[in-house]
């Protein structure tokens, strides 16, 4: 797990913190199990346990059991949780939303490249102004794309560039100006949900 505050929002401890409260502050009404929160964040369960206790002390969660498991959602009494909500949704929610508004689409992969998925992986900079996703895809109409990502824009309130690119084009990104360059720089891999390797 990092450790080191992330650029995206550096009054965070770390990384691993930022995604956790996307996850938990972007649905507020959604009630996760620590064991699905660790799944879709891809975390050990331990790490994931530690997180929410911190939050939960915090007064930023609150939890209740069910059977054998326990249950988190934001807590929206503390009226610290509104004013975080929209400050995570500038930094950390990308990924998130981006996840939410493109599954549907059938895309092979859907990646965030540029300055946001720069900050994300620790460079320093100044903070992103729009976000750049690419998909990959055959049978995706830009129709259907343009409106995945209006979508994300009205959630995030800012700029969200979509990019369409083949799968013969993704398999050798050499012969792509535009592709060449994303797979030299750092990408956020947004669906599938498993990560998988970058075409080299």
């Amino acid at each position: 797990m990092r450790s080191d505050a992330p650029p995206l929002l550096p009054i965070l401890r770390s990384r691993t913190q930022g995604e956790v409260l996307a996850a938990l502050l972007i649905d507020p009404a959604r009630e996760w199990t620590i064991t699905e929160l660790a799944a879709r964040l891809h975390l050990p369960l331990t790490t994931a346990q530690s997180e929410i206790a911190r939050l939960e002390t915090g007064g930023l969660v609150h939890s209740r059991k069910v059977g054998r498991s326990r249950l988190v959602q934001p807590d929206l009494s503390n009226p610290v949780v509104t004013p975080l909500t929209q400050i995570i949704m500038l930094t950390f929610g990308p990924k998130v939303v981006v996840q939410d508004e493109f599954a549907g689409l059938g895309a092979d992969h859907v990646l965030i490249f540029g300055s946001w998925a720069a900050r994300l992986s620790g460079e320093a900079g100044p903070p992103p102004g729009d976000i750049d996703v690419l998909a990959v895809a055959d049978d995706l109409s830009r129709e259907d794309l343009y409106a995945a990502a209006e979508r994300a824009e009205a959630r995030l309130g800012r700029p969200v560039n979509p990019v369409l690119r083949s799968t013969q084009a993704w398999a050798d990104p050499a012969t792509d100006p535009l592709l060449d360059e994303i797979v030299r720089r750092p990408v956020v891999h947004v669906l599938p949900t498993e990560v998988t390797a970058v075409a080299s």
